[in-house]
């Protein structure tokens, strides 16, 4: 279980979520040392994948990391008010008009179009502004990012800026016998010779895991710090770095051929005990997680044993089946776990037909944030 929290925050709280950012050190580390020749950087988008970036940056900081990905402007200007020292790069590219805004507070545009390189540049050379600005070259995921030929051409027109940061991005990294692989791995260190001396990044966390040595200049690990597994067809290298917990409002009996839920799609076959808890798919507990008479779902884990979910997840509430254990074990008011140590996120996303990337970034605002002794309960 995790540490109790403030007794005026925890009274108000229906559900808490306990983030361990020594975890999350521990883990930085631990992809630091896949690629020891290179730096590790660390991605905190999504409000550090949901555990919030003011808990992130800081530890990671601390810890000694200098670099951080974000995914929007906003969360850069956020992870810059944080840390005023580390290089800060915002994936998602150039906002139309807002270079004052990226100068003002130095982070690094990653540029993947014409149209964000010809906007840059025109900026740079009206403002006088020499910050730095990374090129991402698309090598195989057909999102974001100049195509090879692209880049070829500018080159030889002697346009394009100058870089301080090559990049570009592994589509099926987390399965190693992807073909794909192959063909991004090789097309890169082709983009890498139009571009001598230049620092390159190409390894996202399952990058890490490949048997190649793909740390180049830069790593970009991001699910892997926050407990996610980088490897999905091995154990789980990573710690946990999130606890989900429910508090029990309920506790009741129901009666065989009693439904339980919308839809009634659940019905209690033999004489069941069921414990209510304020946890919904508002809070990021999703509802696609439920059970029905036909399947089982999602899990949580209660009084030493692992409970089924009884019925569908609602907005607010999740109901879950605690028949099996002794009478009296869990009463109102006791936490249950519904994500952590005993279940980790990546089975939690199984179970709801979903990635553990979805899972921790849904994570809502109504938990009570509880950061162990090294940060703030937020």
């Amino acid at each position: 279980m995790s540490s109790p929290e403030p007794a005026e925050a925890g009274s108000r709280a229906y559900g808490r979520l306990t983030i361990d950012t020594a975890a999350l050190v521990a883990n930085w580390r631990s992809c630091g040392a896949r690629a020891p020749r290179a730096e590790c950087g660390a991605v905190v988008k999504a409000n550090a994948y949901g555990i919030g970036i003011e808990n992130a940056v800081p530890a990671l900081a601390e810890a000694g990391c200098r670099t951080f990905f974000t995914a929007q402007l906003a969360e850069a200007v956020k992870a810059r008010g944080l840390d005023a020292r580390a290089s800060i790069y915002v994936l998602n590219g150039l906002l139309p008009g807002a270079g004052d805004v990226y100068a003002a507070h130095d982070l690094r545009p990653v540029l993947g179009s014409l149209d964000e390189i010809r906007e840059w540049s025109a900026f740079c050379a009206a403002s006088g502004w020499r910050g730095g600005a990374a090129l991402h070259v698309d090598t195989g995921m057909a999102r974001l990012g100049l195509r090879l030929e692209a880049a070829e051409a500018l080159l030889a027109e002697g346009s394009l800026f100058e870089p301080c940061l090559l990049i570009s991005h592994l589509a099926c990294a987390d399965t190693p016998a992807h073909p794909l692989n192959g063909r991004q791995i090789a097309a890169f260190h082709a983009v890498r010779g139009l571009f001598p001396g230049v620092p390159a990044s190409l390894c996202n966390s399952s990058g890490l895991f490949l048997p190649d040595d793909l740390g180049f200049d830069l790593t970009r690990p991001g699910i892997a710090l926050y407990g996610g597994n980088p490897t999905p067809d091995k154990p789980n290298p990573m710690a946990p770095v999130v606890t989900v917990e429910a508090r029990v409002i309920a506790v009741r009996a129901v009666q065989p051929g009693e439904s339980v839920g919308y839809g009634a799609t659940w019905v209690s076959r033999s004489p069941a005990r069921l414990a209510i808890v304020g946890v919904g798919y508002a809070d990021g507990y999703l509802r696609a997680g439920s059970s029905s008479d036909d399947y089982d779902s999602a899990l949580a884990y209660a009084g030493g044993r692992y409970c089924p979910i009884a019925g569908r997840i609602s907005m607010d509430l999740t109901t879950i089946d605690i028949s099996a254990l002794p009478e009296g074990t869990i009463a109102r008011g006791d936490w249950i776990e519904l994500a952590g140590p005993h279940l980790p996120i990546d089975e939690v996303a199984r179970r709801s037909g979903t990635v553990c990337y979805e899972i921790l970034t849904s994570l809502g605002s109504r938990y009570h944030r509880i950061v162990p002794p090294g940060g703030e309960s937020r």
